[in-house]
């Protein structure tokens, strides 16, 4: 039991799970606009996301502990640099109109983690962009939805057309909602200077604005150009779902009720997709 507990922490702290959410959710985006599976495109946006998410948790630890590392975090920083490396891989393979994009999302990655922006535009000491106060979520909504939505479509030469701004808005919010248990959940340990959502307007009206964004999520599916029956019943499936852990969520709860059951809704969108198309 001991064994198997590790390796599903291990799972979880090394960003598997988190980026297995961003492969599902760019496998919907290919789904919904009828593109060929994409292996390039997916294997690149997983291993990007394992690297990514991985530099982001753990730069400060190994910067300042690199000497005593734990076994659990070396093994981490391996597994890290493989997944980099396979990263690496698949990024000469997609196609050249990507090149911008994924430049914009590596310095928008790189910045959130290292402390180079000007202390004038921050609170506190360190200079990343993940302490400008208010903005941690709005910058992980807005990557996801380029990563999940524009890059497959970009790759496969896809005319961006009204239907793809309304996706890419939806995706925006369902990103929202979907960080919002984390921002409860956080509660306890953010410093009051990061400016949370929870941390603003409370608990309570957190999960308010949650249920107008689902709310915006649902009601935008039915200004799309192409719409159908499984599509609408879909974005409903996964709009209860979501709001439901919303709903239940506080400040006290098991570590996995985010990190995994949370995390794990794209996966469930894209399987029930994939068994209603």
């Amino acid at each position: 039991m001991k064994v198997i507990r590790s390796i599903f922490n291990f799972y979880i702290n090394s960003s598997i799970h988190v980026a297995l959410a961003v492969y599902a959710l760019t496998w919907v985006t290919l789904i919904e606009f009828n593109l060929p599976h994409t292996k390039s495109v997916l294997c690149f946006v997983f291993f990007a996301t394992v690297t990514a998410y991985n530099f982001v948790k753990y730069f400060g630890l190994a910067k300042f502990h690199h000497r005593s590392l734990a076994n659990w975090l070396k093994i981490i920083q391996v597994f890290s640099a493989l997944a980099f490396g396979v990263m690496c891989y698949y990024f000469f393979q997609l196609s050249t109109n990507l090149i911008f994009l994924v430049s914009i999302l590596a310095v928008i990655t790189f910045l959130y983690a290292i402390p180079l922006i000007p202390k004038r535009f921050l609170f506190d000491k360190q200079q990343n962009l993940r302490q400008i106060g208010g903005l941690k979520v709005y910058i992980i909504a807005l990557v996801w939805s380029l990563v999940t939505v524009l890059m497959p479509l970009i790759n496969e030469k896809y005319l961006i057309n009204i239907d793809v701004m309304i996706i890419l808005f939806q995706r925006f919010c369902f990103v929202i909602v979907l960080m919002l248990p984390f921002e409860i959940r956080d509660l306890q340990y953010d410093s009051l200077k990061l400016a949370t959502i929870p941390q603003r307007i409370g608990v309570k009206k957190t999960k308010i604005t949650g249920v107008l964004l689902l709310m915006v999520f649902v009601i935008l599916e039915f200004f799309k150009d192409e719409l159908d029956a499984n599509s609408v019943l879909l974005t409903l499936i996964i709009t209860l779902i979501t709001l439901l852990f919303l709903a239940f969520s506080r400040k006290k709860q098991s570590k996995y009720y985010t990190a995994f059951w949370v995390e794990a809704i794209p996966v469930f969108w894209l399987i029930v997709l994939l068994l209603l198309s």
